[in-house]
């Protein structure tokens, strides 16, 4: 019998979208459920019933929450294909080290950032800069975080950092000349048809954010 796989979501939040690439990579088939905030699901409570929020993983009725943990899951699981994480126990080490900075230091940061205004804002956007320049020094000459292979801190990283890269709508945030290293990374990074498909289109994203009072134009 075939795996039943169920992705609880919501399209602009950038946790779903690693989960959405980890699920593409490995060319899972899988069914993704749309969440509405202001009114859960009945599914979404019962499956995620400590923390009520996306992104939550559904395998053969057995629920995963939490992003990252969800991705090692999928990577535990469907072990067969494109591995996220080096055999190595060291390497494997550092890969999850550097997972968990980019989730407390990069991702708390950059989520500041886009509620943020004034001062504020500018203060959260000079340390998400150097929480990328940190990246940029860590990825080096490596193709991806994982050497060669597309590996858990790229799918950690990405959602987040192509928005900013990519995105003009709210001005040029990353410059490509300051950062060559990590701009061409992320070059690299979508060109992937997993990365691609996850990380939603720029004008729809704006129409979201304008929609709901949350872009701030520098101000």
């Amino acid at each position: 019998m075939a795996d039943e796989v169920i992705l609880l979501n919501f399209w602009p939040s950038p946790y779903g979208m690693r989960v959405l690439i980890a699920l593409e990579e490995k060319g899972i088939k899988y069914v993704n459920k749309e969440e509405d905030f202001s009114n859960k699901s009945p599914l979404l409570l019962q499956m995620n019933p400590i923390h009520k929020k996306i992104p939550v993983l559904i395998h053969n009725g057995k629920s995963i929450c939490e992003s990252l943990n969800i991705v090692e899951y999928i990577d535990e699981v469907w072990n067969d294909h494109s591995p996220f994480l080096p055999s190595d126990p060291y390497q494997r080490s550092q890969a999850k080290f550097w997972t968990n900075y980019v989730d407390t230091k990069i991702y708390d940061i950059g989520m500041k950032y886009t509620k943020s205004k004034g001062d504020e804002k500018e203060a959260a956007k000079k340390e998400l800069l150097e929480g990328i320049k940190v990246m940029e020094e860590q990825l080096g000459k490596k193709p991806y975080f994982g050497g060669d292979n597309f590996g858990l801190v790229d799918v950690a990283l990405v959602p987040l950092f192509c928005m900013f890269y990519t995105y003009t709508f709210a001005g040029k945030f990353i410059d490509d000349e300051k950062y060559p290293t990590i701009t061409s990374w992320a070059r690299r990074c979508i060109q992937k048809e997993s990365v691609s498909k996850a990380i939603p289109q720029e004008e729809k994203l704006k129409r979201f954010l304008d929609e709901n009072r949350l872009l701030h134009r520098g101000d």
